[in-house]
């Protein structure tokens, strides 16, 4: 759906009249993500001729303080890449423009619920083309070479295999069942899947309240750490495997039974693997239990950089980017899930033996509602190493993540 306001168009003509317009646009250095921007920029200027798209990418330790540094010197992108959950953050800063309010309705109406929060106040930052979940992916041939024909459909079922999964040459590991990885998803895993499973919630409805630091919270946080303080999953995957993606990369080697990732990581495994693999649905906390996953999204958004007919430009590049066209080509280049509804509800989808399990737990997905992510992601994963790295009594590293927690979201909403 074309939804350039009338002004926009005046403001599209006068760029004609001035001759072509150039506008740049940034997100950080992930291979397939860089390969698929690169070939849409060229089939969008072959369609758009009065239009130059300059693309430019970061390293991702390096991205968020190269637009800090940038935007508000008046230079960097207009049309920007940047994950959900910096959005807050961002908009607090200047970093964004709000779209015009006529995208929100496209928004409600044709993208998935998780895009909501691509609001913040009221008002729209940005549009996805893609949004993602979590799943068990497992290797197969190690499963049956254990005796099981299917991957666990409960969390006893997962440790149970897990256990059989591990192993060990003296007190070296040569085999995890599974790779614990707290700075990979498993983060996201405690809170918003294990502790809703268990009964509590992470935050308040307006998400300035810490509600896990209690009885269920303290059970979810215990039970994960307890994976590899009691029940023999293996060990942290970047104690076993080298690499910044570890967990993920000793899966790819063959090394680990399970790892529980994202749906942005199908490519590099399918592409990586040399066995047969599989992917399922979470665990639950019980058969018959609550499903919960965790959702996410990147999205695109407009910097105050992108003015006057650079803005029609802008505007209608992020249109290209969210496109439906887009959104099939970006799942088979990329990966990623479409982030419209009527691709999402595509039969042929939901049954995908790999996609599958990704795209029906959109429908119980939640999306962390984030002030501060790198701040919060590392409350989370500081608590799960106090414990882990530093034989830390839970109940006490617990008590510490959600005061550092509530910390970060009073500064934040003061």
């Amino acid at each position: 759906m074309r939804i350039v306001l009338v002004t926009l168009f005046a403001l599209w003509g006068a760029a004609l009249a001035q001759g072509q317009v150039t506008i740049t646009y940034w997100q950080y250095d992930f291979r397939s993500k860089v390969e698929a921007v690169n070939e849409l920029i060229k089939k969008f200027e072959a369609a758009n001729p009065g239009i130059k798209v300059q693309h430019q990418t970061f390293p991702f330790d390096a991205y968020q303080q190269k637009v800090a540094s940038s935007i508000p010197a008046g230079q960097g992108p207009d049309v920007v890449n940047l994950f959900y959950g910096w959005l807050p953050t961002w908009v607090k800063a200047g970093y964004l423009q709000p779209m015009p309010a006529e995208y929100i309705k496209v928004l409600d109406s044709e993208f998935s619920s998780l895009a909501q929060a691509a609001k913040v106040g009221g008002k729209l930052y940005g549009m996805p083309t893609a949004v993602r979940s979590l799943a068990l992916f497992y290797n197969r041939d190690l499963l049956n070479a254990a005796g099981f024909k299917t991957p666990p459909k409960t969390w006893d079922e997962f440790l149970s295999m897990a256990a059989k999964l591990t192993v060990k040459d003296g007190n070296k590991f040569t085999q995890l069942g599974y790779a614990m990885a707290p700075d990979g998803q498993d983060h996201h895993l405690v809170r918003e899947v294990l502790i809703r499973q268990f009964g509590g919630r992470p935050y308040s409805d307006d998400g300035r309240k810490v509600l896990y630091d209690n009885a269920a919270g303290l059970k979810a946080f215990t039970f994960y750490t307890d994976w590899l303080k009691k029940y023999n999953v293996g060990t942290l995957g970047n104690q076993f495997f080298p690499g910044n993606n570890a967990y993920r990369d000793a899966f790819i080697a063959g090394k680990v039974g399970m790892i529980i990732d994202g749906s942005f990581a199908i490519g590099t495994i399918r592409n990586g693997a040399k066995f047969n693999w599989g992917v399922a649905e979470l665990p639950l906390e019980k058969a018959g239990g609550r499903k919960i996953n965790y959702g996410s999204f990147w999205m695109h958004g407009l910097t105050p950089l992108a003015t006057g007919p650079k803005l029609a430009a802008s505007l209608k590049f992020l249109e290209f980017l969210v496109s439906e066209e887009t959104q099939r080509y970006w799942l088979e280049k990329v990966g990623e899930l479409p982030a419209r509804k009527s691709l999402i509800k595509d039969p042929k989808l939901t049954l995908d033996k790999v996609y599958g399990p990704f795209v029906i737990s959109l429908s119980y997905a939640k999306a962390t509602p984030f002030v501060d992510e790198i701040g919060q992601r590392k409350v989370m994963t500081d608590a799960i190493n106090r414990v882990l790295l530093e034989n830390k009594d839970p109940a006490e590293s617990w008590r510490i993540a959600a005061a550092e927690e509530q910390k970060l979201l009073d500064n934040f909403w003061k």
